[in-house]
């Protein structure tokens, strides 16, 4: 139990959850050789986030229009004019680095040929040249997909919760895998556009199902039962369905043209699971390590994990469901 401490210690401090939304650029050449640029910025709890645009020195930029959609999103629409092109010149995103999220920038050329770039806070700037190949969008999505459930600790703090009740190698990987299995299904129909979910409401629920948890693992330390100790796979199908509308999120907010979303929820998928798994190894692998150093915790150690659990899945439920009812 002790070992799961490390990790619920470590969780930042005071972190609004996975309200953080990836950014989207597209360009799109037009036959006058001019580009129609539609921006949409990175978003926090529905509140953009300071990221501007550096085009090239020879490039002008006209006709901006700004537009806020029913989720909250600022979308900028404007006019790129390059004389000199947009080949091997830079753009940056000024603002990016002192973020925690990606901007996915997509250039569509007149002959139908098409480049894509992840821009990530460590390099906020990309050199436009050539068309990439699949690979190279493959990975990007990839890295959208890893990074998105890296920065969503609500996300990674119920997959806590599930490994603080399950007890035996077999059940985890039935629950893991239901869970699994229940948020790409959500991920998949929200991203095709068969179903979505109210980002505002969605959050509020997300919270609570990490506070579901927390009793439950009060139950676990007394030797009590329950349903959801007995079933945790059940649970975990339940609540994955939600979630899964959660990391569709990362996706739907960027408004990808049709003919990229299977590529893009493919990939992101497996990036998504990629994270979790890699998240749920690494506990694993510091219970096994503190088994077999039999390092002995402190009580109030044992039992971080849990009341971590419980205390930010009670403190989000509260902020999100004020933000639900206008009061935040």
């Amino acid at each position: 139990m002790a070992a799961y401490a490390a990790l619920a210690i470590a969780l930042p401090k005071g972190v609004a959850g996975h309200d953080v939304r990836p950014g989207y650029l597209e360009l799109r050449e037009q036959a006058d050789g001019t580009f129609a640029v539609v921006w949409k910025q990175p978003t926090k709890s529905e509140v953009p986030l300071e990221v501007d645009l550096v085009f090239p020195a020879g490039c002008r930029v006209s006709g901006v229009r700004q537009e806020t959609a029913a989720d909250g999103q600022v979308r900028f629409h404007a006019r790129l004019t390059c004389p000199e092109g947009l080949t091997d010149q830079t753009i940056r995103l000024a603002g990016l680095e002192g973020l925690q999220t990606d901007v996915l920038v997509e250039i569509h050329y007149t002959n139908d040929t098409k480049e894509t770039h992840l821009v990530r806070p460590a390099s906020p700037s990309l050199v436009v040249g050539g068309a990439p190949s699949v690979i190279d969008r493959v990975f990007a999505y990839l890295g959208l997909g890893m990074a998105h459930i890296a920065l969503g600790v609500d996300h990674l703090l119920f997959v806590l919760g599930l490994l603080l009740i399950v007890r035996d190698r077999r059940t985890l990987i039935k629950t893991i895998t239901s869970f699994t299995v229940a948020h790409s299904i959500t991920l998949g129909i929200a991203t095709l556009g068969f179903a979505s979910a109210p980002t505002v409401p969605l959050n509020a629920v997300i919270a609570l199902s990490i506070l579901f948890l927390g009793p439950e693992i009060v139950r676990v330390w007394r030797g009590q039962t329950s349903f959801t100790i007995r079933h945790p796979w059940v649970v975990a199908f339940a609540f994955g369905l939600l979630h899964g509308f959660g990391f569709a999120s990362g996706l739907t907010s960027m408004g990808l043209p049709q003919s990229e979303i299977p590529l893009a929820l493919l990939f992101f998928n497996v990036g998504v699971e990629i994270g979790q798994i890699v998240f749920v190894l690494l506990v694993l692998a510091l219970v096994r390590s503190f088994r077999t150093l039999e390092i002995r915790w402190p009580r109030w150690v044992q039992a971080a994990p849990g009341y971590a659990v419980g205390s930010l899945g009670a403190m989000w439920t509260i902020d999100r469901v004020l933000v639900l009812m206008g009061l935040a």
